[in-house]
């Protein structure tokens, strides 16, 4: 057991969050089928990761190195591979677990349909020595993933198109609109628009439960960037088609304890 079992199940501080949504809008119900997911079915969308176990990872790594970087074929290089996988076997774990807390609070069942991690390590093109390094970034060679907006907007299921080179953009997607402000600077620009209670609910009519107000401020709608300019992005460069449209219904950050 390490240190970092006791937040197994938990979500985390930061942008992540458990998020309801429904299918507001179906663009190709051949692929919405494909995974199984029926229009009138309920979504959970789960945004978390090791929480802190990665990073305690790289921290290693940088004590250790600096920013050197390991030859592939030194046992230094397997090890952190090693640490690595399991870092990422445990956040996904960690979502499992979020869910079926989700489901035992709603009283239904959950069916896993897409699991994506977009911090990772992973070799490239079948040759030695590729390595990609993905920092918040979707990968695009796995099959559909979310691309989430905000609390307040609109997430987008998409199916990654393979370009005709296989390297172009990076083989992957965004994952997600990404921040239009710096975390420390949104309060301020936001505190005298909005009492904490005007940001529990939003625009599209969901509710918000997140009882630390800083988070609150820090992750508000506007603070990010327009998600529907970013996926306007993606098909314009060829690089997926839209599914699905989600709408949110209940976000979930963080209650106190």
């Amino acid at each position: 057991m390490s240190e970092h079992d006791g937040s197994l199940g938990t979500i985390g501080g930061g942008n992540h969050f458990a998020e309801l949504q429904q299918v507001e809008r179906v663009l190709d119900s051949a692929g919405l089928a494909g995974l199984g997911l029926d229009a009138d079915r309920l979504c959970l969308l789960v945004h978390s990761g090791s929480r802190g176990l990665g990073e305690s990872i790289l921290r290693a790594h940088v004590d250790a190195y600096a920013a050197a970087g390991l030859a592939d074929d030194t046992s230094a290089a397997a090890e952190y591979m090693a640490r690595h996988d399991h870092a990422v076997a445990w956040a996904r774990v960690n979502r499992s677990v979020i869910a079926g807390r989700f489901a035992g609070a709603l009283g239904g069942e959950l069916v896993r349909l897409l699991d994506v991690c977009h911090n990772s390590v992973e070799s490239i093109g079948g040759a030695p020595g590729r390595w990609l390094h993905r920092k918040g970034a979707a990968p695009s060679t796995q099959g559909p993933v979310v691309i989430p907006g905000s609390r307040g907007s609109f997430s987008y299921l998409v199916l990654p198109v393979a370009p005709a080179d296989p390297g172009y953009a990076g083989y992957s997607l965004a994952h997600g609109a990404g921040r239009k402000w710096k975390r420390g600077d949104t309060r301020a620009r936001l505190k005298d628009r909005y009492r904490p209670a005007d940001l529990v609910q939003t625009a599209l009519g969901s509710r918000v439960i997140c009882e630390d107000r800083e988070l609150l401020y820090e992750e508000a709608p506007e603070a990010y960037k327009d998600i529907d300019g970013v996926i306007a992005a993606l098909l314009e460069a060829g690089l997926c088609t839209v599914i699905a449209v989600l709408r949110p219904v209940i976000t979930y950050k963080t209650r106190r304890r």
